[in-house]
C-alpha cells in the first residue's frame, strides 16, 4: 500500500532539471511568484508538455506507461477544471457519493448542467471527478483557490482522508503560507523555473 513519486533530471525549455522524491502519504507543497513555473512544472509531471527527464512511480518509469494510463495513476488537479460533457454525471463512471456529499454536494449534482456550475463548484467536483479513478498520486495545483474558508477545509479535509487511507504522495501548489502549513510535511519555492527547498 502506498506509492512514491520521484523526479529525476525533469526538465523543459522554462524548468530547470528538478530531482526530488515524495514519499508515500507525505505531502509537498509548492510556491512562488506568478509565472514563475508551477504549473508548468505540475503539468511536466503529468505528462502534459514535452520535457524531458524522467517521473517514477515507485520502480515504474513514466515512459513505460501510456500517457492516458500514466495520467489515471498521477492525477493532476488543474486551477481551471475543463468540463466537455453537458451533465455533471458524464464526467466519469463511478463517483463517490460520500466525496460528494463530504464536498458539499447531494446526489443530485450529477443531474446538473455543467454550464450552470460556479467556479467554486468546478473546483470541488473536478477534486471529486479525480478521485473517481483511485488515483496512486496527486498532482494539485492550488485546489483551493476560488473558495471561501467552509469549502476550503472541506476540500482540505477529504484530500487529507485519502491521502491518509492510500498512502498517496501529494504535491500541492498554494499561495497560502497558513494552508502550507497545515497541509505539507515538506515545502520549496520555485523561482524562474528553479526549484529551492525551503
Amino acid at each position: 500500500m502506498g506509492h512514491s513519486l520521484r523526479l529525476e533530471e525533469l526538465r523543459s525549455s522554462l524548468i530547470q532539471p528538478v530531482n526530488l522524491s515524495v514519499e508515500a502519504g507525505d505531502c509537498l507543497a509548492l510556491h512562488g511568484p506568478s509565472g514563475a513555473g508551477k504549473s508548468l512544472l505540475m503539468r511536466a509531471i503529468a505528462d502534459l508538455d514535452v520535457c524531458e527527464g524522467e517521473v517514477w512511480l515507485d520502480q515504474q518509469a513514466r515512459s513505460a506507461m501510456s500517457p492516458s494510463q500514466w495520467r489515471r495513476r498521477v492525477a493532476y488537479l488543474p486551477a481551471e477544471s475543463h468540463w466537455w460533457e453537458e451533465s455533471v454525471e458524464a464526467h466519469a463512471d463511478q463517483w463517490d457519493l460520500e466525496i460528494l456529499q463530504q464536498l458539499g454536494f447531494e446526489q443530485t449534482v450529477l443531474s446538473w448542467q455543467t454550464a450552470r456550475l460556479s467556479s467554486g463548484e468546478k473546483q470541488r467536483l473536478a477534486l471529486a471527478r479525480a478521485l473517481t479513478n483511485h488515483p496512486d498520486a496527486l498532482l494539485l495545483d492550488e485546489p483551493t483557490a476560488n473558495l471561501d474558508t467552509r469549502n476550503s477545509s472541506a476540500v482540505e479535509a477529504v484530500i487529507s482522508q485519502y491521502q491518509e487511507a492510500r498512502q498517496v504522495p501529494v504535491i500541492w501548489v498554494s499561495h497560502d503560507p497558513e494552508q502550507r502549513q497545515r497541509v505539507a510535511d515538506h515545502s520549496a519555492t520555485i523561482e524562474k523555473g528553479r526549484l529551492i527547498w525551503n
